[in-house]
C-alpha cells in the first residue's frame, strides 16, 4: 500500500469513529424513551402482603398492621411530606377516597409532626394510616421511592404496584379497572 493511502485510511476511521458513537447512543436514547420508569417490576406480586404492625401518625386514631387490609380489595399508599410528588398526587388520592376506594396509608421515614402537619394541610384521605419512622415495611413491600401504590386483593395478596404519583388518567387506565377485577366474585 502506498504511503499516502494508509493515512488517507486512518482519517477516514477518525472521522467515523466519533460518528458511530454518536448513532450508538442515539439507539440506547431512543430504546430509554421507550421504557415506562413506573412500570418498574416487583418481587411481591401475587405474594401475600408482609407482615407488620405500625404506629400512628395522627394522635387521635390507631396505626396501621396487616390485619386491617383484609376482606375486600384495597389501596396502600407510601407516602412522605418531604416529597413534593405526594402533594401532587394528593388531591387525586382524596377523590378516590370520597368515591369510596379502601385507601390506607403508610407515612415513609418522616417526622410524626410533619406527616401530621401534611394531612391536616391537604386533608386526610386514609382510613388508616402507619408510620414507618426506619422504612422497614417499605423495604418489606418492595417500595423503590415515595409516593407508591399498591392494590391488595381480599385476601391480603399484592396483585398490582404503581410507583409515582397518581393521576386521574393513571386511575382510569391502571388502578380502577384493577380494582373493578379483583371485587368481582
Amino acid at each position: 500500500m502506498p504511503p499516502d493511502t494508509k493515512s488517507d485510511l486512518g482519517r477516514r476511521l477518525l472521522f467515523l469513529l466519533p460518528v458511530l458513537a454518536f448513532l450508538g447512543l442515539v439507539g440506547l436514547f431512543t430504546l430509554g424513551l421507550g421504557h415506562d420508569p413506573a412500570a418498574l417490576p416487583s418481587a411481591m406480586i401475587d405474594k401475600p402482603a408482609p407482615a407488620f404492625a405500625l404506629g400512628p401518625v395522627m394522635v387521635d386514631r390507631p396505626g396501621l398492621g396487616r390485619a386491617d387490609l383484609g376482606g375486600k380489595p384495597v389501596l396502600v399508599n407510601f407516602f412522605a411530606s418531604w416529597c413534593a410528588p405526594c402533594r401532587a398526587e394528593h388531591a387525586t388520592l382524596a377523590g378516590l377516597a370520597a368515591s369510596g376506594v379502601p385507601l390506607y396509608g403508610i407515612a415513609y421515614k418522616d417526622k410524626p409532626e410533619n406527616a401530621q402537619r401534611f394531612l391536616t394541610d391537604l386533608g386526610d384521605p386514609y382510613q388508616k394510616i402507619g408510620l414507618d419512622l426506619d422504612g422497614r415495611t417499605a423495604i418489606d413491600f418492595g417500595v423503590y421511592g415515595v409516593p407508591e401504590t399498591y392494590i391488595l386483593d381480599r385476601d391480603g395478596r399484592i396483585r398490582f404496584r404503581y410507583a409515582g404519583a397518581l393521576t386521574d388518567a393513571v386511575l382510569k387506565t391502571e388502578i380502577l379497572p384493577r380494582l373493578a377485577a379483583l371485587e368481582r366474585p
